[in-house]
Formats: C-alpha cells, sequence, structure tokens
C-alpha cells in the first residue's frame, strides 16, 4: 500500500508540468491563428496611371557644335628690355595707356655714347689720312718701277700698307655705326602696338642690356586670339572643315556661360597632339574691338563643326542615362510606355538629334519620367495639369531640364526595344 502512494507522490509534479506545457502550446496556437486573422495585408490596388507630358519627334536641322575651355591668348606680348646700360633719366608713357608701334616709352642717359661716337669720328679722320697717304705714295712707288728706280719689293709691301690702312677705315666707319645705334638704344620706343602694364623701373634706376624685369610689358589686345583643345575623337570633322577652306565659327562665351563675348573664326590648328590628354591646340581669332577678351581669361568656346540636316529632334529633356545606356519613354498605342535605347546626337539644349532608335511621329515622354518603368501605364496630362500626381497642386512644368541622374533608371533586366 505505502509503494502505491509513493508511486502516486512521485507521478503528481509531472502531470502538472504536463498541463503547463500543453496550456503554453494552446496560447501559442491561439496567437498564431489571431496573427493570420488580422495581420493580412489587404489585396493590393491597381497601379494608378502616371500622369506625363509627351512630344512628337519631328525633323529639323541640328548644329553640331563643340564647347571647349579656352584661354584668351594676345597676338603679341612683349617685354621691353634695354640694350645697354646707363642710367633712367624719363618714362614717356602712363601706366595702362596704348601705344603705337614706335612710340617714345623711356629715355637713357646717352652722353656717354654720344663721347665714344665722337671718338669714333676723330679715330676715321686720323685713319682716313693715313689711307689716303699710303695710296699717294703706292703712286708715286708705281712711277718709280716703271723707271726701274725702285726695288720691286717696295711697291709690293705698300700695297700691303694700302690695303691694311683701308680696312682701318672700314673699322671706324662700323665703331661709328654702332655708337649712333647705341645713341637710339638709348631712346626705347614701343616695338609693336598695345597696351602698356604697370611700370616696372622708375627714372633714376640704373639698368643694364636686358635686365630683368624690363622697362615695360606691351600687350596687343586688338585684335586678339583664344586657344583651346579638342580631343582626338573629334579633331578628324575638325580638319575636314578646316581644309576644305570654309571659316568655322567660333563664339566665346563668359566663364559661367550666362552671356556670349564674342564672335571669330578658328584660323589655326597645332601639329602636335598632347600625347598626356590626347587633345590638340586650336586657335581662333577675334576682333576684340569693344574689348571684351582680356589677355589670360578663361572663356567657354563653342565651334560650329557641322550642321545635320532633316535630322530627328525630340525635347532634350526626354533623354535620359540609365543602365540600358542612352534611352527614351516611347509611348504606346496602349497608354503604356516602353523603353527604347537610342543613340543620341548633338544638342542645342532645347532639342536633341537623334542618330538612331526613334522616327519622325514617335511620342516620348518629355516630364514624368522619374516614376516610369518599362510598361507602366500613362495618362496624358492636358494643358495646365501637373505632370506629377504626387503633387497636383505643383501646376504645369517650368520648363526647367531635369537632370539625367534624376531620372529613375528603367530595370536593368527590361529588355529594351532596340
Amino acid at each position: 500500500m505505502s509503494d502505491m502512494q509513493g508511486t502516486s507522490a512521485k507521478k503528481k509534479p509531472w502531470s502538472g508540468r504536463t498541463r503547463l506545457i500543453l496550456a503554453v502550446v494552446a496560447i501559442a496556437l491561439v496567437v498564431l491563428m489571431l496573427v493570420h486573422i488580422f495581420g493580412k495585408k489587404a489585396p493590393p490596388k491597381g497601379t494608378p496611371a502616371q500622369a506625363v507630358k509627351v512630344a512628337k519627334a519631328v525633323t529639323g536641322d541640328m548644329p553640331e557644335t563643340l564647347m571647349e575651355l579656352g584661354t584668351v591668348t594676345p597676338t603679341a606680348t612683349v617685354t621691353v628690355l634695354p640694350q645697354l646700360s646707363g642710367y633712367l633719366t624719363e618714362v614717356g608713357y602712363k601706366e595702362g595707356q596704348d601705344v603705337v608701334k614706335g612710340q617714345f616709352l623711356a629715355q637713357i642717359d646717352p652722353r656717354q655714347y654720344e663721347i665714344d661716337l665722337q671718338q669714333a669720328q676723330a679715330a676715321l679722320l686720323k685713319d682716313q689720312a693715313a689711307a689716303d697717304q699710303a695710296h699717294s705714295d703706292l703712286a708715286r712707288f708705281e712711277q718709280l718701277r716703271e723707271q726701274k728706280a725702285i726695288a720691286e719689293q717696295t711697291v709690293v709691301d705698300q700695297e700691303f700698307t694700302v690695303k691694311q690702312d683701308e680696312a682701318q677705315v672700314k673699322t671706324d666707319e662700323a665703331n661709328i655705326a654702332q655708337f649712333k645705334l647705341d645713341l637710339e638704344y638709348c631712346r626705347i620706343t614701343a616695338p609693336v602696338a598695345g597696351r602698356v602694364g604697370l611700370r616696372l623701373v622708375d627714372p633714376g634706376n640704373y639698368v643694364t642690356a636686358s635686365s630683368s624685369p624690363g622697362i615695360v610689358v606691351i600687350t596687343t589686345i586688338k585684335p586678339t586670339t583664344v586657344q583651346f583643345t579638342v580631343a582626338q575623337n573629334d579633331l578628324a570633322k575638325v580638319i575636314q572643315r578646316f581644309n576644305t577652306g570654309d571659316k568655322l565659327a567660333v563664339t566665346a562665351y563668359s566663364s559661367d556661360n550666362s552671356k556670349q563675348i564674342a564672335a571669330g573664326t578658328l584660323y589655326a590648328i597645332s601639329n602636335q597632339m598632347a600625347t598626356s590628354t590626347g587633345t590638340v591646340t586650336l586657335r581662333a581669332n577675334f576682333a576684340n574691338d569693344d574689348e571684351a577678351l582680356f589677355p589670360s581669361e578663361f572663356v567657354n568656346i563653342k565651334i560650329l563643326v557641322d550642321t545635320l540636316s532633316n535630322a530627328v529632334l525630340v525635347p532634350t529633356p526626354a533623354v535620359l542615362s540609365g543602365a540600358p545606356g542612352d534611352y527614351v519613354y516611347l509611348v504606346n498605342a496602349d497608354d503604356t510606355v516602353s523603353v527604347r535605347k537610342i543613340t543620341q546626337g548633338s544638342s542645342d539644349g532645347k532639342n536633341t538629334a537623334i542618330l538612331s532608335g526613334l522616327a519622325v511621329g514617335d511620342t516620348v515622354v518629355i516630364d514624368g519620367t522619374d516614376r516610369l518603368t518599362d510598361k507602366a501605364k500613362i495618362s496624358v496630362a492636358k494643358a495646365g495639369d501637373s505632370a506629377d500626381p504626387a503633387n497636383p497642386a505643383a501646376g504645369p512644368p517650368s520648363g526647367k531640364k531635369k537632370k539625367k541622374s534624376d531620372a529613375a533608371a528603367p530595370d536593368a533586366s527590361a529588355s529594351p526595344q532596340s
């Protein structure tokens, strides 16, 4: 009897644990059922059509231009250096003044060179007299030789003396010419026409021949040139047009591209390519009558290379870039869009030429592309409607060009139509 009671006493704790486990399992099952019932999501609604604006591809002419960074390079920049030594006694220009070729700029003290000239002239008179005497003696010796009254060697020696004296006379004449040239160098004049810069040396200073930094710097401003580079991939078209004799139009714009500064023509192409950059240097000529181009100024250059005739044109905002490359959203007849890969050509900012991938009359999306995907449903926004369904109060688009990086690129797994 006692054994049965002991066995019964041992089974009681195990039965209580079993009941606890069963209770926990039951509660868990109830919780799972509730989560399954109340946590079920509502079935997704159909995706609403995306409101967009569209435009048709048209035909037209598109100028093929290159945009490059250029530097205004004067036709002449001359540092005027003294040709001899002396004290600078006078400066005959004002800083920033326009000068013409040959205009007086500065004066070096000429007195020492005037004295040298006088000495050379005196030496010439002396040597000329000696040469005249030698000629007279030679004439007398030749008469005596005919009478056989003088040795032949004496006559020959006198002939050599005459030649020496004549050579000395020529040396004196060269010295005189040199000292006259020195006197001209004392008066420094403008070697080219242009505008002088700030004064580099003041009167009273002693200057030496070719001393740095010189007397003044003259820069020719009218006309002027702009130097810029073109990539080797674009060079062939430029050379082809240039070799035909056509004057390629070159337009200079401000550094921020906000306004046009000047118009000119291409006149020179360098004879070597920079291997480090793969570019060739070109130079364009500008009249610059209004002095809008300032020396060493950075400008943006647009060079007209060619004009594409009867090209397929679409508004520039329609052209996007993403996983497929360059593409547009082509509007289908069932109010859906397809990703169409294209090859784009030149652009004037407003329109872009399409070299392949589109035909005249095709309709493309020009606004509202940021939420589109391949096969997406669209609705064409009417004039005055917003193309952004998420912001109906935004009003019609401002026409500002959308950056390509802002557009949602289509899924790379989609197979774009070619």
